[in-house]
């Protein structure tokens, strides 16, 4: 029924700050992007290699995020990548601070989290 991951949706409280992070430290590229003037926001389509999009939103004081991780509903995002370290120190050399690399028990590959300016929860996973 289903056949993939189309976007994810993320409300940013800077989307300067946001915009930046994730077309200029994580490489995303932009589709589109568009000011919808009668909200006073912002939409910006962003896209992975793999066509994977995530979709950037500004909106007039959004409120923040209830608390971390275990907060109800989405978690953390995910994204893979071919090497964890490799990835993690271009991350750290770009100011952003990355947890220390661990490995799935479940699945041998190496994964980290690091958070973006909003302090979502953000993940690298190892191809498999």
């Amino acid at each position: 029924m289903l056949s993939g991951l189309h976007h994810a949706a993320i409300i940013c409280s800077d989307y300067a700050r946001a915009r930046a992070f994730y077309v200029d430290i994580l490489g995303l590229t932009v589709v589109a992007e568009n000011h919808r003037a009668e909200r006073d926001s912002w939409k910006l389509d962003l896209a992975l290699p793999d066509g994977t999009q995530v979709e950037l939103f500004s909106f007039p004081a959004p409120p923040p995020r209830p608390s971390h991780p275990e907060a109800q509903g989405l978690r953390h995002l995910a994204f893979t990548v071919q090497d964890v370290g490799a990835v993690k120190a271009r991350l750290e050399s770009a100011g952003v601070a990355v947890e220390p690399i661990r490995t799935d028990p479940y699945t041998g590959r190496a994964f980290t989290f690091f958070k973006d300016p909003d302090d979502l929860p953000l993940e690298l996973y190892e191809a498999g």
